[in-house]
């Protein structure tokens, strides 16, 4: 039985990529004719597959080579997973901190002031919400509550969810706003926005109430695509651009 659990994270920064693409292909298939001769589609039970792809990954420090090499090494053949990150940090909902958007702050001291022994501090998301009401396997809609949004939910937005029972770390993004109501939590000092979500793909595994949702870099389990190995490169003046494929795990 596959392993989704307690996977790796890929050090996304670190492979510097140009361009990052995100999508959930296999949404659908076809449904034949109907009786004026148009085509028809009938959407899948599970909603399709994320996929993403890291795109000229700049590669020329020693140990990015190496990094490349143990992705090699662990993911080509598609049956190894890792977790994959959806950068939306530049259109994400969040705050903005010295004029950039800002998932996640850092340098978050002890309660007394001082720092860990290497001068570093805690780090948060800005955003972040949980579940309100139990969701079952496949459901299309989830209802939330989120935390920090520096603007409504409105056209769509990649969330994630650690799946804890099986299906670990999975993406999901929503095609409809149902219902919103806003509030204050008397206990954290905060306002917070309840949502109703029309999911794309649907829950791969049931929540929960009170599961937490990541919006600050959403990630995935993910393989190598079926048709997509990774070799190690090295090219002229020791700098080389590398296109990464992945595909959820399933």
């Amino acid at each position: 039985m596959a392993r989704y659990l307690n996977q790796p994270t890929l050090a996304a920064n670190f492979l510097a990529p140009v361009r990052t693409t995100y999508d959930v292909i296999g949404s659908s298939i076809d449904g034949g004719r109907n009786g004026v001769g148009e085509d028809q589609s009938i959407e899948m039970s599970g909603g399709g597959i994320v996929s993403a792809t890291y795109e000229d990954c700049k590669i020329r420090e020693k140990e990015q080579y190496e990094y490349i090499n143990w992705l090699g090494a662990r993911l080509n053949g598609g049956f190894r997973f890792i977790n994959v990150p959806i950068i939306t940090d530049w259109f994400g909902p969040f705050p903005i901190i010295g004029r950039l958007p800002t998932p996640i702050v850092s340098g978050i001291p002890h309660s007394d002031g001082s720092y860990f022994d290497d001068g570093s501090g805690y780090s948060q998301a800005t955003v972040w919400g949980t579940v309100t009401e139990d969701a079952t396997l496949n459901s299309g809609t989830l209802k939330m509550r989120v935390y920090g949004l520096s603007r409504p939910l409105r056209w769509s937005d990649w969330f994630s969810i650690y799946h804890a029972t099986a299906k670990g770390w999975r993406a999901y993004r929503y095609w409809d706003v149902l219902a919103s109501s806003l509030g204050f939590d008397a206990e954290l000092g905060m306002d917070y926005q309840d949502y109703t979500l029309a999911l794309a793909p649907p829950l791969r595994e049931a929540v929960a109430m009170g599961t937490r949702i990541e919006f600050a870099r959403p990630r995935f389990v993910a393989k190598f695509r079926q048709d997509f190995t990774l070799p190690s490169v090295v090219e002229a003046f020791f700098v080389t651009q590398q296109t990464i494929q992945f595909s959820e795990a399933f």
